[in-house]
């Protein structure tokens, strides 16, 4: 699980900074007066800001997809483990009664 956030951060890092050097190459080359230029960088900006915070919710919907995921597993973990710790239970009792129904055999004869 460590390995697939430290996969989606760098994918995270890796796109958000080319989508910024792809906007700021794109803007500083295109032949465009000072009012289109800012207007231009604000626009784009806002795009930005729209992918990253799309990105976002997308990685807390994963996040919560695998702990979801890792809580049904745990869970799991747990009924399996209370019952194999009941049926050790119920082995360990039928063994004490058959050793005290020996013993009292024994002391009978």
């Amino acid at each position: 699980m460590s390995q697939e956030c430290n996969v989606s951060k760098g994918l995270f890092i890796g796109f958000f900074t080319g989508i910024v050097v792809g906007a700021a190459v794109a803007l500083l080359y295109a032949p465009k007066s000072g009012k289109k230029l800012r207007r231009d960088i604000n626009n784009k900006a806002q795009d930005l800001k729209e992918d990253a915070e799309e990105f976002i919710n997308s990685a807390k919907e994963k996040a919560l997809d695998v702990i979801n995921e890792g809580r049904s597993k745990i869970e799991h973990l747990v009924s399996d483990a209370k019952n194999k710790a009941d049926d050790l239970l119920k082995d360990a009792n039928r063994f004490i009664d058959d050793a005290k129904g020996a013993a009292t055999q024994t002391n009978k004869k």
